[in-house]
């Protein structure tokens, strides 16, 4: 279809999606899942085109991915997984979907509950886990994405993912990153550019035991992100604060303002697929997700999850 960044589709009907799918519920290794059937017939704008994706599960780097695409505001909910509440952006195979013009009206959806059903049978993975599209990306996207391969850049300019400028910048950073991974390998520390670390120079200063805050801030809540030097007091040496990590990309947002969207207590653990029940919540804040500017323009837009320690009220009158 050839998709690009601002394009009108209509998602297909369960009909027709349940004819794309296999007996695991599945097109190209992919899952359609239950939260995403209440669009059906719906009409979204893409928002990302869905051409490669960052391994979070073995860390292996880039991964390719064939006719996919991010719908605007199309979000897992977590309704059929438990309630996990990670928010993922959802992942729409070209198949899935049909291009159509303004004005056209959608046609009447009729429910299909055949693919309910085959859905609800492969959203369980073993007695106590699930599967989702972020527990099987892996299989949907079986191949590495090197670094050095520059078409990858002119997709990102060509869908609309990203400016040329962008582009370009990420690809600095990126030369940057692997340049300090050879240091660190090769020269003697003195000529260590900023101690060999990645762009962005994070450091956790806490030792191993990190310190914890409560603010016990509620949705809808003004709060400022700290600022980095504040933060990286609060984390060890893995860049973790009680478990949990802080990167590169979230320190771009420190020193901003925004709302607290969510407090969030329950994840799914992308290797394993099981709930993760946090012992103290942490915090989704509105407007704010990861846009791989320090990660070869990834478009999976990750929504960060912050510690209450990060974070300070902001007074309103």
């Amino acid at each position: 279809m050839n998709l690009r960044v601002g394009d009108l589709v209509e998602v297909r009907s369960a009909a027709e999606i349940l004819a794309t799918l296999d007996e695991r519920g599945e097109l190209e290794s992919l899952p359609f899942m239950p939260e995403m059937l209440a669009y059906c017939g719906q009409r979204l704008t893409v928002h990302k085109v869905a051409h490669k994706l960052c391994d979070t599960i073995s860390r292996s780097g880039m991964r390719r991915m064939d006719s996919a695409v991010h719908l605007t505001g199309a979000r897992c909910d977590g309704g059929g997984h438990g309630g996990c509440q990670t928010a993922c952006s959802l992942y729409w195979k070209e198949a899935w979907l049909k291009r159509v013009e303004p004005g056209v009206p959608p046609a009447p959806q009729i429910p299909e509950e055949r693919l309910l059903k085959l859905l609800d049978a492969n959203t369980r993975k073993g007695p106590d886990g699930y599967s989702c599209q972020a527990t099987e990306l892996l299989r949907a996207a079986p191949t590495c994405l090197p670094f050095r391969d520059l078409s990858q850049y002119v997709t990102d300019v060509r869908s609309g993912n990203v400016s040329a400028g962008q582009s370009v910048r990420t690809f600095l950073v990126g030369l940057f990153n692997r340049f300090q991974g050879v240091s660190r390998k090769v020269l003697p520390r003195r000529l260590w550019i900023k101690r060999g670390l990645r762009w962005g120079f994070i450091e956790g200063r806490a030792g191993k035991k990190t310190p914890t805050a409560t603010l016990d801030l509620e949705v809808g809540e003004l709060v400022r992100i700290k600022s980095k030097e504040e933060i990286l007091d609060t984390l060890n040496d893995d860049l973790l604060n009680r478990g949990m990590g802080f990167e590169e990309e979230m320190a771009r947002y420190c020193g901003r303002t925004a709302r607290v969207r969510a407090r969030v207590d329950r994840c799914l653990d992308e290797k394993t697929g099981r709930m993760l029940t946090m012992k103290s919540p942490c915090i989704i804040l509105d407007d704010l997700v990861c846009e791989g500017v320090y990660n070869a323009n990834c478009p999976r837009e990750f929504v960060p999850f912050w510690r209450e320690i990060w974070l300070e009220r902001v007074e309103t009158s």
